[in-house]
């Protein structure tokens, strides 16, 4: 099991694209994982047969445990007595099943090279002792638990989420009177409560995915989080669209880039984040960071479902071209699963486009760690009351979209928005003609 990031101590082996006896050659996918951070393929480190897979499918299991076996001398591996398959992973329930009858898996205990098992003290095992993922501590710090001292049931004692679970559901409800008089400035920490649903007869059950299950806790934090309002601005974009089709065929000549209307909609809000600093921040406590770099989160959905938010970082210093690259190459490498860690994160400012889709509008949760994201509609012509130079009122076909800013009121007024939306409204509807 490979380290993906600093932050990462575990990851979960999601599915196996080999099967034992299969022949596999060097750097070519041989597992996919799954982590806090990111989904991944792992390339085989060499050339050879695999002879045993020792974790199976859905299990989680440390950074450098051992998941596999690779014989690199195919005679001896023909020689070899057939390992046996590796455990199937569990079928999708198909019966009826209640809340009460489900038990968590058994620890699972995986096989280890000589040099895992003899590691230094003070090393791997003491440091994830005081560690905890990245969504563990946030889910942490929006309850107000404590997790240093703790210690969990994960692997060297480290705290999962089961462990804050358990601690979650043992704390007494708060009182109507303390949750109103909370600060503003901290998530109240009210956690949903009631029966969970039950399958009915002919019902199927299907457990979610491990990015599934990272996106649900990772949105239900935000909301709690951030108090969300969201702001409507009608663009239009005509002008973009005529200066669009004017380049297009030099740009993706020269380029090799693709040329739609999303550059442009980049580079117009990294100048308006700089003339409003706010929504490019963070909330911390009582404090308003203003981030200095301008890090666009693009928002990208994945097959069959899913979805994962990639990192433009320093966008404000890209060309057009530029912008255009980044996005195409972190879409691109999101669906083939080839991002890295470091290419979800540091996120100061989110755009979403479920415009792509055919929708009009929409109410967007803001990613923990910021202050707002953008919604991008989709693009059509509708005809609009046009008033000419001399007064004159005219009814004209205009290629418009609806803008969608939900933003965290905690630190952001409405008329703060109202004024970033306003400016990146009329930027984008008198954009020069050789661009921005």
């Amino acid at each position: 099991m490979p380290q993906m990031g600093e932050s990462i101590a575990e990851g979960t082996v999601s599915r196996w694209l080999k099967k034992v006896g299969d022949n596999v050659k060097r750097d070519e996918p041989l597992f996919e994982i799954s982590t806090d951070k990111v989904d991944a393929e792992i390339p085989s480190p060499s050339a050879g047969i695999l002879v045993e897979i020792l974790i199976g499918e859905g299990q989680t299991v440390a950074i450098q445990t051992v998941v596999a076996r690779l014989e690199t001398d195919a005679a001896v591996a023909a020689s070899a007595p057939p390992a046996a398959p590796s455990a199937p992973a569990a079928a999708p329930v198909s019966a009826p099943v209640t809340a009460s009858a489900v038990t968590p898996p058994a620890p699972v205990v995986a096989s280890a090279a000589p040099s895992a098992l003899t590691a230094p003290v003070g090393s791997f095992e003491e440091r994830v002792r005081t560690k905890s993922s990245p969504l563990v501590r946030k889910m942490a710090a929006a309850h107000g638990v404590e997790i240093a001292g703790m210690s969990g049931t994960g692997i060297a004692g480290r705290v999962t989420r089961k462990d804050l679970d358990a601690v979650l559901a043992a704390k007494p409800a708060p009182s109507v009177a303390a949750v109103v008089g909370a600060s503003m400035h901290a998530p109240a920490g009210i956690e949903a409560r009631g029966p969970l649903p039950t399958p009915w007869a002919g019902d199927t059950v299907e457990p979610m995915s491990k990015i599934r299950k990272l996106t649900s806790d990772h949105m239900a934090l935000a909301i709690k989080v951030a108090t969300h309002v969201t702001s409507f601005f009608e663009v239009d974009l005509t002008r973009v669209a005529r200066i669009r089709t004017a380049m297009r065929k030099d740009f993706e000549a020269q380029s090799g880039q693709k040329l739609t209307y999303l550059p442009f909609i980049l580079q117009a809000v990294c100048a308006q984040l700089k003339r409003h600093p706010v929504l490019n921040a963070a909330v911390a406590g009582n404090d308003v960071i203003l981030r200095k770099p301008i890090n666009l989160g693009i928002a990208v959905a994945l097959e069959p479902t899913g979805l994962i938010v990639p990192v433009l970082k320093h966008a404000d210093e890209l060309s057009l071209t530029g912008l255009a690259r980044g996005t195409n190459d972190l879409a691109a490498r999101a669906r083939s699963k080839k991002l890295s860690p470091t290419d979800v994160q540091e996120s100061t400012f989110t755009i979403t486009n479920p415009g792509v889709f055919g929708s009009l509008f929409g109410t967007p949760i803001i990613p923990v760690g910021t202050t707002a994201i953008l919604g991008l509609g989709a693009i059509e012509k509708r005809a609009k009351v046009v008033t000419g130079p001399d007064g004159e009122e005219t009814i004209a076909i205009r290629t418009c979209a609806y803008f969608s800013l939900s933003f965290d009121h905690r630190v952001i007024d409405g008329a703060d928005a109202d004024r970033f939306m306003a400016d990146l409204k009329k930027s984008l509807e008198s954009v020069p003609d050789n661009g921005f």
